[in-house]
């Protein structure tokens, strides 16, 4: 057995090194925050969902009444959207894509243009998923999303609470809407969503 006395550490001071040792590895010294709307501070989307660990995020998708959704699109959805591709695409699908570029044929742009913000809400539930642009102009946010062909969000212009990225990099409401992808670049985090899916009335 070791002697205390021969410790470069007093009995006190062992357990209080345990101790911050112990805070450090369960990350009590440490909280990401993430900027919402009202201010809340989320979950990361791959750490709990009201007691779901990442790897029960699947559970999501499962077969509900209507594809993975409870209920078909929002009958009139904005910027002109088509409800019969946001049902094709956000309720029975969970690897393709409304075409590239599809929403430059919408209203989006020309709607927000005007607007030193916006919010997207679910297309079949009226939550809301995206928010902005945050750190960034509305000109940015559409160059890029022309340059890739698809509405791109940034982690801070993501709503948390209804927002989950399963660990094969699928974006999905917490309702079962599928949303698109998040497919990095060298800025980070880069989540490719389709219009249809995100183009719902709020709290419908």
């Amino acid at each position: 057995m070791r002697n205390v006395a021969n410790s470069p550490f007093p009995p006190f001071s062992k357990v209080l090194f345990a101790s911050v040792l112990l805070m450090l590895g369960t990350g009590i010294f440490f909280t990401k925050k993430t900027n919402t709307v009202d201010g809340s501070v989320p979950s990361s989307p791959n750490l709990l969902l009201e007691g779901k660990q990442t790897n029960d995020l699947e559970s999501l998708m499962v077969e509900k009444e209507n594809g993975s959704c409870r209920r078909p699109p929002q009958a009139t959805l904005r910027f002109s959207a088509s409800r019969e591709i946001a049902d094709r695409i956000c309720c029975f699908n969970r690897h393709y894509a409304e075409r590239s570029g599809y929403f430059l044929a919408t209203t989006w742009v020309e709607e927000s243009m005007d607007s030193s913000s916006f919010r997207f809400y679910d297309s079949v539930t009226g939550k809301l998923l995206f928010h902005g642009p945050v750190s960034r102009e509305f000109s940015d946010l559409v160059a890029e999303s022309e340059q890739h062909g698809w509405p791109s969000f940034r982690d801070d212009e993501v709503e948390w609470r209804n927002v989950k990225v399963l660990p094969n990099g699928e974006v999905v409401s917490i309702d079962g809407t599928h949303l698109g992808h998040n497919l990095p670049d060298s800025s980070g985090n880069r989540y490719c969503i389709n219009l249809v899916c995100i183009s719902g009335q709020p709290n419908a």
